[in-house]
């Protein structure tokens, strides 16, 4: 576990007298691939100007002193001990990457998602920083105190008095071609006044992208409604007394949230400090980018689809300080801020905050321990909180504001179902039941825009045999394929394997193979053939692989070239369509009966978050949601846009079954290619659990090992221990202590997840 030290000494090392009076300068250091402990080095004299907690360095590591990179977490003066300590072999970085709040923070990680802390320090430095990719050596130049004594006693000619003057006003140094491009002048002046010493010129790495963005029209901040102006009040009181506090918006779709935040941004940047704005999706990013730089002008962004030069540049904008506004997704909440004043998240409900490879951490978790930290404000909002931030407002935790009106007064759009197992639908072949195809009709009629919500990519969810009932499977996972039309594929979700699709069963070798299910390529083909004459987007994962597709399809369908858009749950969040008039949920019940506690929850934000794109403007909007459950208890309160009979009804049923927010939650993965050695690994991981937790008095309940839902992945078989108790800190410490105590053999592998948000 992070935090704990030792020595790495040299192997067999000779008889040494130590002097106790003798000082000495170690650095603790942190192996970027290991187990994240503190190893104590020496730091040569060489090296003593340039080793500081945050760099990166090169360190020997065992008997033959393979040289492995490791970061600086702690520089001391101490006394020499009985044995000597190996010497730093260099210092990889002339400037600190991580800050000394950045490097408490990731130490917190480490400890409370129980993994390594370099396995920590290398998620929080983007590839292109730590490798620096994207930068390149350049030749830098700046106005020699010569050259600036000349500009004032006037004696130069005319072209020589122009490129110093350019120098001279500029905010930082400038390449030889920069400046000849702003001195419209050719490059031999330049050569001239630098050979005459009036020029100073380095060399430096800098980055190879200087992104010179568009300017945009600026907006001026809008009027705030009673509802906006309470929330933003709020909020100031915090910032002016510079105090942390956790504010949870609750705020309708189209309530103006993120007015809020602007124009809390807006006294942030008055003080001079930054502030950063996480979104859970990246196809939300464009659209709050240009949000934000209508009225901030420059804003950074950070992202995992953006190329690691523009990362790096970003990242540097960043940490320069040069940027007061950071706009991102989830691994924004690391933005190197010098000047860091509040950090937002919008639609703080969304699971993709949750990461789910090591580090497991959670954006919002760590937003909370890092605005406590850096004692700033920070701003969780939705339309639908998660049931943990909702419970911790109502505990007091959290200081709850709630907007319970749209702007303008606009109503919330009417919301009706459509109950799928009635008779009158049985009829009906496709995906789109008749008072659906209806309520299309009148909107594109009416030059109203359309939304289909539809979360399953591909054409059909699976392929089976109607003579023996087999179903197409994954040769390495235990999931059907779905039928992908595009390619003619049979895909696998999970692992990506892809065949052709069977023209016979390939157990009976019937000929009657089917096609059964619904997915976002059937849905478009259907629309497209029903609505000849309506130009049609489909947004889902097969559509959005390429860079900037985001932007683009959401730009066409806010500039009106397109008249329907379908898609999957990427479509549902934070979208503003002012044109938008028909939201129809195609299948609301795709994600209710899986066998994960969330189900409901999720289900209720989906279907509330999709019916919030509709009635934003002045033609109103409304709402179908075709379902087999039109009685379940989400669906019931998502149809009246009621948050609190939702959270009144799933709440009780959290405490009496020991779930989150009423209990902490690890879940233990085991995974391996022979079933029965992940099984014989899981079933001793979970008794030394179980002993641990015994010993911690911990009141815990360990369910498994057992089978998980999907019980195996890309060939290996998967066992998963779900560990419950009121005390996350006891639960932590029982895991850890299993952990030292559990060898998994060379063929298993299995992971921790605290706060586990993917169930399956």
């Amino acid at each position: 576990m992070s935090g704990q030290q030792r020595s790495l000494f040299d192997a067999d090392p000779e008889p040494w007298e130590a002097d106790d009076q003798a000082e000495q300068l170690v650095a603790g250091i942190v192996l970027a691939t290991g187990p994240g402990q503190e190893f104590d080095y020496l730091v040569p004299d060489a090296l003593r100007d340039l080793v500081e907690p945050g760099r990166r360095v090169l360190v020997p590591l065992g008997k033959g002193n393979r040289q492995v990179q490791g970061y600086c977490v702690r520089v001391e003066s101490r006394r020499a001990g009985p044995r000597p300590l190996k010497s730093l072999a260099d210092v990889v970085d002339r400037r600190s990457l991580l800050s000394p709040a950045m490097l408490r923070l990731t130490h917190w990680i480490a400890d409370y998602y129980l993994c390594p802390w370099g396995q920590v320090l290398e998620t929080v430095l983007p590839a292109g920083v730590r490798g620096q990719a994207g930068t390149r050596m350049a030749t830098l130049l700046t106005l020699d105190p010569r050259g600036a004594k000349l500009l004032t006693a006037g004696d130069l000619p005319d072209k020589h008095r122009e490129i110093l003057l350019v120098l001279a006003a500029a905010p930082e140094p400038l390449t030889p071609q920069e400046l000849a491009r702003h001195a419209r002048c050719s490059p031999s002046p330049i050569a001239t006044l630098r050979r005459k010493g009036l020029i100073r010129s380095q060399t430096a790495r800098v980055s190879a992208v200087r992104q010179a963005e568009v300017a945009l029209p600026r907006e001026e901040h809008l009027v705030l409604n009673p509802d906006q102006q309470q929330a933003l009040d709020a909020v100031l009181a915090a910032l002016r007394s510079q105090q942390h506090r956790t504010f949870l918006i609750h705020g309708v779709t189209g309530s103006g949230k993120t007015e809020v935040y602007i124009q809390a941004i807006k006294e942030v940047v008055r003080y001079g400090r930054q502030a950063i704005v996480l979104v859970p999706e990246i196809s939300l990013t464009p659209q709050t980018v240009e949000r934000f730089r209508r009225r901030f002008g420059a804003v950074a962004v950070l992202h995992s689809h953006m190329s690691d030069s523009d990362r790096h540049w970003h990242w540097q904008q960043i940490a320069e300080g040069r940027v007061s506004v950071v706009v991102g997704a989830r691994s924004a909440v690391f933005a190197p801020t010098p000047h860091l004043g509040l950090i937002i998240l919008d639609e703080e409900h969304e699971s993709t905050f949750k990461q789910e490879t090591a580090p497991r951490y959670h954006a919002r978790e760590v937003a909370v321990a890092r605005a406590a930290a850096e004692n700033v404000p920070l701003l969780l909002g939705s339309a639908t909180p998660s049931l943990e931030s909702w419970n911790r407002a109502s505990l007091g935790q959290y200081q709850l504001i709630e907007m319970p009106r749209r702007v303008l007064n606009r109503p919330l759009p009417e919301v009706g179902t459509i109950d799928l197992r009635t008779d009158g639908q049985r009829g009906n072949r496709g995906s789109i039941s008749r008072l659906l195809y209806q309520a299309m009709q009148a909107a594109l009629q009416d030059d109203g825009q359309i939304i289909l919500l539809l979360n399953r990519r591909g054409y059909s969810t699976h392929i089976q045999c109607p003579a023996c009932g087999e179903v197409v499977r994954c040769p390495d996972c235990d999931i059907a394929l779905t039928h992908h039309k595009t390619g003619d594929l049979a895909l696998c979700h999970l692992c990506d394997y892809r065949t052709s699709p069977p023209t016979s069963c390939p157990a009976c070798h019937s000929g009657e193979i089917r096609y059964w299910g619904m997915g976002t390529q059937k849905l478009e083909a259907e629309v497209r053939a029903r609505f000849p004459n309506a130009p049609l987007l489909r947004m889902d994962a097969d559509t959005m692989r390429t860079r900037g597709a985001h932007e683009k399809t959401l730009c066409e369908f806010r500039e009106g070239k397109a008249r329907i858009l379908l898609g999957t749950q990427m479509i549902a969040k934070g979208h503003d369509f002012p044109n938008v008039t028909l939201v129809g949920v195609i299948q609301a019940d795709t994600a209710l009966h899986l066998p994960d506690f969330r189900a409901a929850e999720r289900t209720f934000h989906l279907v509330t978050q999709v019916a919030g794109r509709t009635g934003r403007g002045n033609r109103g909007g409304r709402v179908l949601v075709q379902t087999f459950s039109p009685d379940h208890p989400a669906i019931r309160a998502a149809v009246k846009h009621d948050y609190a009979a939702f959270a009144a009804e799933e709440l009780p049923l959290r405490e009496l079954l020991h779930y989150p927010p009423f209990a902490a939650m690890i879940r233990l993965v085991v995974r391996g290619e022979s079933e029965a050695a992940a099984k014989e690994f899981a079933q001793r991981l979970g008794q030394n659990v179980s002993t641990a937790l015994e010993a911690r008095q911990a009141n815990a309940r360990v369910l498994g090992p057992a089978p998980a839902p999907t019980p195996r992945i890309r060939g290996k078989y998967r066992f998963q221990i779900q560990i419950q108790g009121p005390d996350g800190d006891k639960l932590r410490a029982a895991v850890h202590e299993a952990q030292s105590q559990s060898q998994a053999p060379a063929e298993v592998e299995w992971i921790i997840d605290v706060d586990p948000i993917n169930m399956l």
